[in-house]
């Protein structure tokens, strides 16, 4: 069965989201605190997704996040944010999460994002199988077990980092908008936001680029998109 960690201290909104995860076919485990959601995943290595509150008592979202993806780059990671402030969505991406859900939002909203990161999280990825390798020095992407290196140096991917890196590798100096990139990476179905693009390529870049402030690899194609640039 398909595993989901909710965090989320508020009593009533951990009922709404687990009952309703519950009713989509989803294995719930449930954390009040960011400690507890941390022994939880040791003790639940198969865990899909994560679905983090951003407020909470002792360690925060952040922080669990942040602890999540240095040992974990393969799990879905959802920010639960109350507030609309754009700065929590930003600093929720730049942790390590996947995608950001803003309270209040309705159970099919949510039970849409969790579906599509297992999808992911299971290696069914928005874009067509392949197996092999794409190589453009001094980058290798192993298509087969999701795998990028940068001059030999393996270099550390979440899910939808990979999916980002491939479909730059497979259009080499081709100008894609951010809308391209959105249907190709999170699927046609997704609703949410473009920053979420914007944001994942930033940090993509502070993983791949010799010098973030001049890309060489990802370039910014203004009013428009982004370009593979090599």
């Amino acid at each position: 069965m398909k595993k989901v960690l909710v965090l989320e201290d508020e009593a009533s909104i951990r009922g709404f989201i687990v009952i309703n995860l519950r009713r989509a076919g989803y294995d719930v485990i449930e954390a009040e605190s960011g400690e507890q959601a941390m022994e939880l995943l040791k003790e639940n290595p198969d865990a899909r997704v994560a679905l983090l509150d951003i407020m909470l008592p002792g360690i925060d979202g952040f922080e669990v996040c942040r602890r999540i993806r240095a040992t974990n780059s393969r799990i879905g990671i959802i920010m639960l944010t109350a507030r609309s402030q754009e700065m929590d969505k930003v600093t929720g991406l730049m942790t390590g999460a996947d995608d950001y859900v803003t309270k209040p939002f309705s159970p099919a909203e949510l039970t849409a994002r969790v579906d599509a990161l297992v999808r992911r999280s299971g290696g069914e990825d928005p874009l067509p199988q392949a197996t092999g390798e794409l190589s453009q020095p001094p980058f290798l992407l192993n298509t087969r077990n999701r795998t990028l290196e940068k001059n030999g140096q393996r270099i550390k991917l979440t899910q939808v980092e990979y999916s980002i890196m491939r479909v730059f590798m497979e259009n080499p100096g081709k100008a894609l908008s951010r809308e391209e990139i959105l249907d190709m990476v999170w699927g046609r179905d997704y609703f949410g936001e473009l920053k979420i693009v914007d944001v994942n390529i930033r940090r993509l870049r502070l993983k791949i680029e010799d010098n973030v402030q001049n890309p060489a690899y990802i370039t910014t194609v203004w009013g428009y998109g982004y370009k593979w640039g090599l």
